[in-house]
């Protein structure tokens, strides 16, 4: 049960369910102080003995000879700057007379269940008043007629607590946020390690740990997505911690566009923790009556290790995040032409393509780019969003239905947010591009950025989706964005809203899915921005599946699979089988290996299916066969990380389990193959320790406490010589032969 408590005597509330435990209190001077977040305790009638405070002769107080209360020392929930507090802040607003100093203080609150959503954004949701419970503090500055709301939202049934904020110009005097962190949150000690995904393209969310440090360490963007250099996650987990055993805090924000996450320790080896949109390059103006709502952030705590923070981000965003249409609804195993054909086809050869792909099994075929105005190459013809009449006669409004008749869905590629200078919008709308006036304008993919802060321009581009939809049988669109935003200026903004402009820009990018899902709710929708420089959790609420990377290369993705696994659900990691050489890299890998990696994710095949040997053809059919039996499973089950290839030269172990425990499928992949290996053993997790199950492949049957407590026995690698040459029959003799290797296990309960 979620519940809200407050004591009212000590001005404190308590956030809890059955498992966490999440407590902060009004202070003296009416802000708000951090008592606790962690493992659930027990309710009481007073938390203040957790408030702790020293004696100092060296720093500032907030009353005179009060040599205790100063907030250079004490735990708070959303503290301002220079009121004796001397670390970053999670706000500031810029007065009419150029001061930033603030004094909010506490006025009201309400607990409510549920959840209400927040305007213009994608946030969690609630169902039913007994899923959530949400507190709305309201905190008042009376000079400036200030409010400033903090929501904390607490599920029932996930360890989670939801943040933002909320700030409103009740008075006459103008002001600007300078800053506005969606939340902010002090600990008692630094002893962490963080976890940060960074990357590049084609090696996004690759895994980075460190110990916390005297000083800031903070991960960011300011490209104007949140980029495939830092996503917007982190993870603090105690030294101690392991995969399965000890504390780890997750945090993630909800939110696409420029972010700063960050952790400062200070003087005294606090860890104070601060998330939300990146204050380089943002501020807000509000005029009377006007509000700013801040992204939501999530905040995750778990006491069973890294796995278990990572089940509750999946379990929480595959039920509260993902819109309810896709919520638990299998993924289509589709087949994408883009590295079969690039921008060289016609009618003709995409239906024989998508003839061969529906022999194959596949349920979703998907045009990529090169269908509009005059796109025979990257250099022309983004912006406009109608057919090529000499590739597709009929449009592809008349594709779209030709490959409905196969019995095959039809997807559609759009990259709505650019332009080419070589177009028909461009030469029309020149003034749409982002620009900085007077000034030269940088170059990227033969392409610019449309100018989504201006309404103007997304309604446009909504019309000219919407027309291309209306008129076709299209059951899912992947979204593109190749280009980060530069000479960042918006020409419909005034010279004091210039700060709004990023933030009006990914505001502009959610109001243009909204238009569509209203329109179009039975579109799937998966995003991409060069691979996966846009994966977080605002467009999985839109979208619920994205397309992890460009590179598809199997051993390359085990390790971006394996790092996006720290906060997102594999259902939503679009993951591939492409043709080798590897397009990428130009690694040569089997069909086996690159199935055994992508069939853990939104599943699909990169590939011409007309090139393919018929042993290959029979091999992808025998894929799908068996990824459309275990489809449910492997999306939706809970998913553990066995074996790390961060820290095991490539090699990496991963499982996942039915809710029922009843079935688990084990993946194993080998990188590199070496000489006279030692043995392997895997001990696996999540299963029912009574239960008995049958492993066909290795022909054993097993009880769950051994597979756990002892471990599973993969086949051996060949360390050579063969078995036969020493009359040996027995399993795991040595048949894992060569680099690039993996196995599948099913273990299905005997009873």
């Amino acid at each position: 049960m979620a519940e809200i408590r407050f004591n009212e005597k000590t001005m404190e509330f308590h956030l809890q369910n059955d498992r966490i435990s999440y407590i902060l209190g009004v202070l003296e001077n009416g802000q708000l102080g951090h008592l606790y977040f962690g493992k659930k305790i027990r309710h009481r009638d007073s938390f203040q003995h957790l408030i702790q405070m020293r004696t100092l002769s060296h720093t500032a107080y907030v009353y005179e000879n009060d040599y205790l209360f100063s907030l250079d020392t004490i735990r708070q929930e959303y503290p301002s700057y220079g009121t004796t507090d001397f670390r970053e802040p999670a706000y500031q607003i810029e007065q009419e007379n150029g001061s930033r100093i603030t004094g909010f203080c506490y006025q009201r609150h309400r607990i409510y269940p549920g959840k209400e959503s927040l305007k213009g954004l994608p946030a969690t949701y609630a169902e039913g008043n007994g899923d959530a419970v949400t507190l709305e503090i309201v905190m008042v500055d009376a000079l400036i007629q200030a409010e400033l709301t903090l929501q904390y939202t607490i599920y029932e049934n996930y360890d989670a607590i939801c943040r933002s904020a909320r700030f409103t110009n009740c008075g006459k005097q103008k002001w600007k946020l300078m800053r506005a962190m969606s939340l902010s949150v002090d600990f008692y000690d630094s002893d962490f390690e963080m976890l940060q995904l960074d990357g590049a393209w084609s090696r996004e969310r690759h895994i980075t740990k460190r110990h916390l440090a005297k000083g800031i360490q903070s991960i960011s963007s300011a490209r104007g997505a949140s980029s495939s250099n830092h996503n917007p996650f982190f993870v603090l987990k105690r030294p101690a911690t392991t995969e399965f055993q000890g504390e780890a805090y997750g945090f993630c924000l909800v939110y696409s566009g420029n972010f700063l996450a960050q952790v400062e320790v200070d003087h005294y080896d606090t860890a104070r923790i601060s998330m939300g949109i990146n204050p380089f390059a943002f501020s807000w103006m509000l005029q009377q009556g006007e509000s700013f709502q801040t992204p939501e952030a999530v905040m995750v705590y778990s006491e069973n290790g890294l796995n278990g923070m990572s089940q509750h981000f999946h379990n929480l965003f595959n039920q509260r995040l993902v819109q309810k249409r896709w919520r638990n609804q299998e993924r289509p195993v589709l087949l994408n032409n883009w590295e079969a054909t690039y921008f060289n086809f016609n009618e003709e050869k995409i239906l024989e393509i998508a003839g061969k792909a529906k022999e194959l099994g596949v349920e979703l075929f998907v045009l990529d780019d090169g269908w509009f105005g005059k796109r025979d190459d990257a250099a022309s013809s983004l912006g406009d969003w109608f057919s090529d009449r000499d590739k597709l006669p009929e449009g592809v409004e008349g594709l779209s239905w030709k490959i409905a008749d196969m019995g095959l869905q039809f997807g559609l590629w759009f990259e709505p947010e650019m332009v080419n200078p070589v177009s028909k919008l461009y030469e029309e709308y020149e003034e749409w591009v982002i620009r900085t006036p007077g000034r030269s304008m940088s170059y990227g993919r033969n392409q610019f950025v449309l100018d989504f802060s201006n309404p103007e321009v997304v309604d446009h581009i909504y019309r000219q989706m919407e027309a291309v939809l209306e008129n076709s049988k299209i059951s899912y669109i992947k979204w593109d964005m190749n280009r980060n935003i530069t000479e960042a200026y918006g020409a419909s903004l005034e010279a004091e809203r210039q700060g709004e402009f990023f933030h009006r820009y990914i505001l502009g990018v959610y109001q243009l899915y909204e238009k569509l899902l209203t329109k179009f709710p039975d579109i799937l929708f998966e995003s991409c921005a060069s691979g996966g420089a846009r994966f977080d959790a605002g467009m999985l609420y839109y979208a619920p599946q994205c397309w992890a990377s460009d590179d598809t290369d199997a051993a390359e993705r085990i390790k971006i699979q394996y790092g996006t696994s720290l906060a997102y659900p594999i259902s939503s990691i679009g993951a591939h089988v492409s043709a080798v050489p590897n397009h990428q890299i130009g690694r040569s890998t089997s069909l086996s290996f690159r199935a055994h990696v992508a069939c853990f994710g939104a599943f699909g095949y990169e590939l011409d299916p007309k090139q393919l040997t018929e042993s290959e053809q029979e091999e992808i059919k025998e894929q799908i066969r068996f990824f459309k039996r275990y489809r449910k499973l492997i999306q939706f089950g809970d998913f553990y990380r066995l074996k790390d290839p961060f820290e095991n030269q490539g090699n990496a172990a991963w499982m996942v389990v039915s809710q029922d425990r009843r079935t688990a499928i084990l993946g194993y992949y080998k990188i590199l193959a070496a000489p006279n290996p030692k043995l392997k053993k895997l001990r696996l997790e999540g299963l029912d320790p009574k239960c008995r199950y049958r492993c066909s492949r290795a022909g054993e049957t097993y009880f769950g406490d051994e597979l756990m407590n002892f471990g599973f026995l993969p086949d051996m690698e060949f360390t050579g010589a063969t078995a036969r040459s020493f009359r040996v029959t027995r399993q795991n003799s040595g048949s894992d032969k060569g680099d690039f290797t993996s196995q599948l296990y099913v273990l299905e309960s005997c009873e």
